[in-house]
């Protein structure tokens, strides 16, 4: 008799299309929702690649916990995440990254450096909260104590002699405190570039050759139209176009090159002697 209700082997085959239908499944990218990133996305969101991914946008940190938990197959992660998440590799030739002042990793203080003993540390992140840590034990030679905060300068400076702020809101600070730029404190005492973050990539079926190039091409593609992406962004930050245009051809560097590595490198390194890292595991590159 037909009961109108599907059989067991009926339901079994509806099981095994439904898995391989996850496996086909366009690859989620988890991206940071700042401006710095919108480069990088750019031919993922506009261009060729833009059926092939499924895109969320959120917090660097939450960029990383998306990696770490599965919750995503590709991710925008803060560069010292690499360290604490096991089986990520890393795309090659692109990061987020400043080859000397970057404008949207400040350090706002009230007072003099080696007057602050506090720092509130925005809790959006981890690689630049680690950088403030490796900056005042290693380079400032200052004990300090930090504590993490919600993103807002008055309310962090309230409470701590100084505060992170990073990203957008950033970007845009100009209020009454002393205003130290991390990539250029960084610069001064190491003459490297730093790397703030990375394409992480989990173990998941996809060709490395065609990640590779989907991703080159939709930083290019983004780099090319960066004239449409100030004229999208300034309104919403409320800045000049030109002041986005410059910000991100000029302060913000989208390679993996040489220098960057090299300064990717020694940040790993200060970072396991500052007890942030348990080890220094070497970049797992997605080969062609």
């Amino acid at each position: 008799m037909n009961t109108g209700q599907p059989t067991l082997d009926e339901r079994e085959r509806a099981a095994v299309q439904g898995v391989r239908r996850s496996r086909t499944a366009a690859p989620k990218v988890s991206v940071v929702q700042y401006l710095n990133t919108a480069p990088l996305a750019w031919g993922l969101q506009h261009g060729g690649q833009r059926e092939r991914y499924r895109l969320a946008f959120t917090t660097p940190a939450a960029c990383a916990d998306d990696l770490e938990f599965g919750r995503a197959d590709i991710g925008i992660i803060p560069s010292i995440e690499y360290q604490r998440i096991d089986g990520l590799k890393v795309l090659p030739g692109l990061s987020i990254a400043s080859k000397q002042r970057v404008r949207s990793v400040l350090l706002l203080s009230r007072m003099p450096i080696e007057s602050v003993r506090s720092v509130a540390l925005d809790t959006s992140s981890r690689t630049s909260a680690a950088l403030v840590k490796i900056l005042f034990g290693e380079f400032y030679g200052i004990d300090v104590a930090a504590r993490p905060s919600a993103p807002d300068p008055a309310a962090m400076l309230n409470g701590a002699d100084a505060a992170l702020l990073i990203g957008d809101p950033a970007l845009l600070y100009n209020g009454d405190a002393l205003v130290f730029d991390l990539a250029s404190e960084w610069r001064k005492f190491t003459d490297l570039p730093f790397v703030f973050a990375l394409w992480a990539v989990r173990p998941f079926e996809a060709d490395a050759l065609d990640l590779r190039r989907d991703f080159e091409a939709s930083c290019h593609q983004g780099l090319q139209h960066v004239n449409e992406i100030a004229a999208e962004w300034a309104p919403r930050l409320g800045i000049a176009p030109e002041a986005v245009r410059i910000y991100l051809t000029e302060n913000i560097d989208y390679t993996l090159d040489e220098a960057n590595l090299a300064g990717l490198r020694l940040f790993y390194r200060l970072a396991h002697k500052a007890g942030l890292i348990p080890s220094v595991k070497e970049l797992d590159l997605v080969e062609s």
